[in-house]
């Protein structure tokens, strides 16, 4: 009678493993097959909490509901970058358009001084012509990389309004989806799950705060080093450099290039000056806006956050490539709340190497070594 039974339990266990196996493998798919989505409500959480922190400072001014005032705030916010599109719109398309001219001649004085030197020449010969490079990046492709399927289907000012939508619909009543959020945990586990999101919360605010006044920062400062240089275009260049500085590492050399290849047009010299510039300024922002942000939120380790971008840029394109950085963020903050604290029990900040004495601990693997 017993053998029955044991085998009867064991074909359970084999039963409720592959139903564990085969969920897992559902629940992976289907998070791979709506990541694009997902991205896109991360997106809208992201923009909620800039409107709220804008409707917080608000509200020591006016006094009206919450859902008024993220109102307020948003159709404020579509005034000034209106505003300031229709104030700066006819020089930026202008130098845009110049910009798109000078190109070529910017590629083609590099090819001629690149192939002064034979190590030059052999890059040329293993790189991409620019007309290739043209025709290769159009619109569609593009597009379907920013945003994946979703993008293909509804288009990128589809994703726009979707993402302005969502976030104004979070930031005017953000309790009643936390509540909602908060019930699908056990009672005993909702304070915790609260202190978590709230954890996010200021996490995520702060390092928009900060990247805000990094990416002001390095436009106006860009623009002003450009002009004074005297390399053409400068207010489109430097609005470039604040835009893509939202990009942690890869944004501030992708904005360097245009400006490196007008200024080959002057003379090589100058293009050696503008990418001091471009150092400069982040040497700048890295010791006065970066130590700020870090007070307040979790520092990222350079490497983790290199590689965080390149598996989310690999995976669903630019969008994951923009939005990495707070992503990682987020779960940072998470891991060190629910695992490192919780199940680990370690409250304690690791750390850093110049805080650990290296001599004092080889002398303490040395006693160890000898009392074996």
């Amino acid at each position: 009678m017993q053998e029955p039974s044991s085998t009867k339990r064991f074909a359970k266990k084999v039963l409720i493993a592959s139903a564990v196996v085969i969920c897992s493998v559902l629940l992976l798919a289907a998070l791979y097959c709506t990541f694009n989505v997902i991205l896109l409500i991360f997106a809208a959480a992201l923009l909620a909490i800039f409107l709220r922190g804008l409707a917080e400072i608000v509200a020591n001014y006016v006094k009206v509901a919450d859902g008024w005032l993220v109102l307020l705030v948003s159709l404020l916010l579509v005034l000034l970058i209106g505003g300031f599109i229709a104030a700066l719109s006819p020089s930026i398309a202008e130098q845009a358009g110049l910009l798109r001219e000078k190109l070529p001649a910017s590629v083609q004085s590099v090819t001629e001084f690149l192939s002064r030197y034979g190590w030059g020449r052999t890059l040329i010969e293993n790189l991409p012509s620019y007309d290739s490079v043209l025709e290769n990046i159009n619109a569609s492709n593009l597009m379907y990389g920013v945003g994946g399927v979703f993008s293909s289907t509804m288009g990128v000012l589809g994703n726009i309004a979707i993402v302005l939508l969502l976030a104004v619909y979070l930031a005017s009543e953000p309790r009643l989806y936390l509540s909602g959020f908060l019930r699908l945990f056990p009672f005993s586990q909702r304070d915790r799950v609260k202190e978590v999101i709230a954890g996010i919360y200021q996490t995520l605010r702060w390092w928009l705060i900060g990247k805000a006044a990094s990416m002001l920062f390095i436009g106006i400062l860009t623009w002003i080093g450009l002009s004074i240089i005297g390399v053409p275009l400068a207010l489109t260049l430097g609005l470039i450099a604040g835009l893509l500085s939202f990009i942690p590492n890869f944004g501030p050399i992708i904005s360097a290039i245009p400006a490196i290849l007008l200024a080959f047009i002057d003379s090589p010299i100058t293009a050696v000056y503008v990418l001091g510039l471009y150092v400069g300024v982040q040497l700048i922002e890295s010791n006065v806006v970066t130590p700020f942000i870090e007070r307040e939120t979790v520092e990222l380790p350079p490497a983790l956050t290199i590689v965080f971008q390149l598996a989310l840029g690999v995976l669903v394109g630019g969008m994951g490539l923009v939005l990495a950085t707070p992503i990682l963020a987020a779960a940072v903050v998470g891991v060190q709340m629910l695992y490192i604290e919780d199940v680990l029990g370690d409250s304690a900040t690791a750390p850093s190497l110049e805080e650990v004495d290296t001599t004092e601990l080889a002398t303490d693997s040395l006693a160890e070594a000898e009392s074996n």
